[in-house]
């Protein structure tokens, strides 16, 4: 389960493998917290066209990666908060679709380098799914009323930190670049003439260099529960 703020926040840092995943035949689950529906200087867009835009968009990279589905909470762009409410939604698909691993963004990056103040909707919600997976997830006097739908309690064994400064695990995705970059053209309505493959290209490089792979995608990786 791949749980990101906005639609394009997977496809730009870890769509590669997502799609390495799903080609291997995991089932993959993709939660956008927000529509990013502020997430443009367009004037041809209000909110409620570039919300029904962005998850047109963001259904089309998901097929492309393989993706089993993609949920969207509706939040607005850059107002999210780490609330409980949102740890709520968040345990309940977790307990849901049972995942393996959960996937999501460093709650500890506020900067990234000298050149890069972090989205706080990008904190919220690695700070949001942080507090979803561990304990909420698994404890069963905690939304017992998901039990009488038979949702029931989960232990996620893994969360994969994306863009850490601390990354201990590299991903090859050799196999997988074309498709991340694929599915991060169809975010038309954020590119305009640009075209982003130089960038996720170079960015897969370094990461990739750190290991002696091509392209890469680096990660901090928490073991919550070994399997068994």
């Amino acid at each position: 389960m791949f749980i990101f703020a906005h639609p394009d926040d997977i496809e730009f840092g870890v769509a590669g493998t997502a799609a390495k995943w799903a080609k291997v035949g995991s089932e993959v689950t993709y939660v956008l917290i927000t529509d990013g529906n502020v997430g443009s200087h367009d004037a041809e867009f209000d909110r409620e066209k570039l919300a029904q835009t962005r998850r047109q968009e963001q259904d089309a990279a998901a097929k492309i990666s393989g993706v089993e589905r993609v949920v969207y909470l509706g939040y607005h762009d850059g107002l999210l908060e780490p609330t409980l409410e949102l740890r709520r939604q968040l345990v309940k698909l977790i307990r849901q679709y049972q995942p393996n691993a959960v996937v999501c963004g460093d709650p500890r990056a506020l900067f990234m380098g000298d050149f890069y103040i972090n989205h706080p909707d990008h904190r919220a919600a690695a700070i949001a799914a942080i507090e979803a997976v561990f304990p909420a997830s698994e404890m069963g006097l905690l939304y017992p009323e998901f039990q009488t739908e038979g949702i029931m309690p989960h232990k996620v064994n893994y969360v994969y930190l994306t863009f850490a400064e601390d990354a201990d695990l590299y991903i090859d995705i050799s196999d997988t670049i074309g498709t991340k970059i694929d599915a991060l053209r169809q975010h038309s309505s954020q590119f305009g003439d640009w075209d982003p493959t130089e960038m996720v290209q170079n960015w897969a490089k370094e990461s990739g260099k750190q290991v002696g792979f091509a392209y890469a995608e680096s990660f901090r990786r928490l073991t919550i529960h070994p399997p068994q």
